[in-house]
């Protein structure tokens, strides 16, 4: 079983403006808990037990947040798992220098060693089934996707027979509607890909290269996300974060009735804005 979680929580994340001015956007609380713990606690879960995560922009806050942590599972003792922090910019040096979705690998190669783990960022968060379900101890590298009906602003993973063919991103015209959703199972394949990866077009060392590499000698498989996947990266993702976790204690019987209810109420507040446009429209034309 796979046990290793590297966590990308290096950056700042500025889109989210003010809150963010003086801490990363992983420790903004929403319903007065930081995001990090909801991420935390559903890893710890799923049964993961050692979580690494890959920081830079206050990394002292990270620490003072890490020390008050503990994990939701009941009778865990401390020994029994282990929260360490590596810090990006301490080895690549700032973000001016080398940035980008793989540099967090660079970080822990020997960390990981020759082990299988997940990797995701520290500001998506899914759910403990679909964590658990990347936990696949087998030869090959998993990606995960979701079906999306604006695939166009994402990188869409073209599949055959179950294995990734390749990325396409950010498509001009439609090519599917999966999307890649940022929870990856890596073997140590991956290592040796990211350092033959250069610079993408926008200057970064893209994940996503280094997993087209595999994908090239078939090694990268697909697996769907069944529940959901929330990014965290701007303002208005804390209000709706909350309304999130909201819904989802409320539907205590299970995921289906939750989505359902989620659904319901995200096309009704859809709605509720078109109505209050369409109001606004009617007392200019008056």
């Amino acid at each position: 079983m796979i046990k290793k979680v590297v966590i990308a929580a290096a950056g700042q994340g500025t889109r989210m403006l003010h809150l963010s001015k003086n801490k990363s956007k992983h420790l903004i609380k929403v319903r007065k808990k930081p995001f990090l713990s909801y991420l935390l606690d559903n890893l710890f879960e799923a049964g993961y037990r050692e979580l690494i995560l890959v920081v830079g922009y206050r990394e002292d806050l990270i620490k003072e947040f890490l020390d008050e942590y503990k994990p939701p599972v009941k009778n865990l003792k401390k020994n029994q798992y282990k929260i360490s922090l590596v810090n990006q910019y301490e080895i690549l040096g700032p973000k001016e220098k080398e940035y980008g979705t793989a540099c967090p690998l660079k970080c822990v190669k020997d960390i990981v060693g020759k082990s299988d783990f997940i990797y995701l960022c520290g500001d998506n968060l899914y759910s403990v089934r679909d964590l658990k379900a990347m936990n696949v101890e087998e030869e090959y590298n998993y990606v995960s996707g979701i079906y999306h009906k604006n695939p166009e602003r994402y990188g869409v993973l073209i599949v055959d027979n179950g294995f990734l063919k390749k990325i396409v991103e950010k498509p001009k015209k439609f090519v599917g509607n999966l999307i890649n959703a940022g929870l990856y199972k890596f073997t140590p394949e991956i290592f040796e890909k990211v350092s033959e990866i250069k610079k993408s077009v926008r200057g970064e060392y893209e994940i996503t290269d280094a997993i087209t590499f595999l994908a090239e000698e078939k090694k990268v498989k697909v697996k769907k996300i069944k529940d959901f996947w929330l990014d965290f990266g701007n303002p208005s993702d804390v209000i709706k974060l909350s309304r999130f976790l909201n819904l989802f204690k409320k539907a205590k019987p299970g995921l289906t009735q939750f989505k359902k209810i989620w659904k319901k109420n995200e096309s009704s507040k859809i709605r509720h804005q078109k109505s209050k446009k369409n109001n606004s429209r009617n007392s200019r034309n008056n």
